[in-house]
């Protein structure tokens, strides 16, 4: 049974999205710097590109291009940007529990330092101060990924 969020290919009597278009232009202009078009071919099917109004026509432009290392130096940086954005959210997500086992930590402090009367050892800083340590490490030493 299939499911409803299966991907398929574009049908290729879909109409052409300036989306589309532009993504065919773009992979163009790759093989063009990289060599695999000249300068005629690639004017040849810009144009083509450029008026292509279904999937069919902008299929074939493409097709016999070799893969573009523009499009995937550009994707392995995009890949490495969103792992870097999304390792820094995690980090600062950390330090939000850091500060809600603070918040805890010290209410229990403080509520048995009021009911014994006196104030006691700040027992929370040790436990809050080694994972402090260690959220900062993170930032000092990043895990480094080698793909």
């Amino acid at each position: 049974m299939e499911t409803p969020h299966a991907t398929h290919p574009p049908a290729p009597d879909l109409r052409a999205s300036d989306d589309d278009r532009n993504t065919t232009i773009e992979r163009l202009g790759d093989a063009l710097a990289e060599g695999a078009l000249d300068t005629a071919e690639y004017n040849k099917r810009l144009e083509q590109a450029a008026t292509a109004t279904t999937q069919r026509q902008l299929q074939p432009l493409t097709a016999d291009l070799p893969p573009s290392r523009t499009a995937h130096a550009k994707a392995a940086a995009a890949r490495r940007t969103a792992k870097t954005q999304a390792d820094k959210r995690e980090w600062l997500n950390e330090w939000s529990y850091w500060t809600g086992g603070a918040l805890i930590m010290t209410t229990i402090w403080a509520v048995n330092a009021v009911r014994e009367g006196e104030w006691t050892f700040y027992w929370p800083m040790v436990p809050l101060g080694i994972w402090a340590a260690i959220l900062l490490s993170y930032a000092i030493w990043p895990e480094r990924d080698d793909d």
